[in-house]
């Protein structure tokens, strides 16, 4: 089926180690950055 796995609500580095060793394609979370404003995210990014 060629699926793809994401994970949301990754906070330390030792979940998204596990996640990615159990297949989990894409992570997301605190541990890789907080939420920000669209108006934020434009000015850093």
């Amino acid at each position: 089926l060629k699926l793809k796995f994401i994970a949301e609500g990754v906070e330390t580095f030792e979940q998204a180690d596990y996640l990615k060793d159990v297949g989990i394609h894409y992570l997301q979370g605190y541990v890789f950055g907080r939420p920000v404003s669209i108006n934020e995210f434009i000015e850093n990014f």
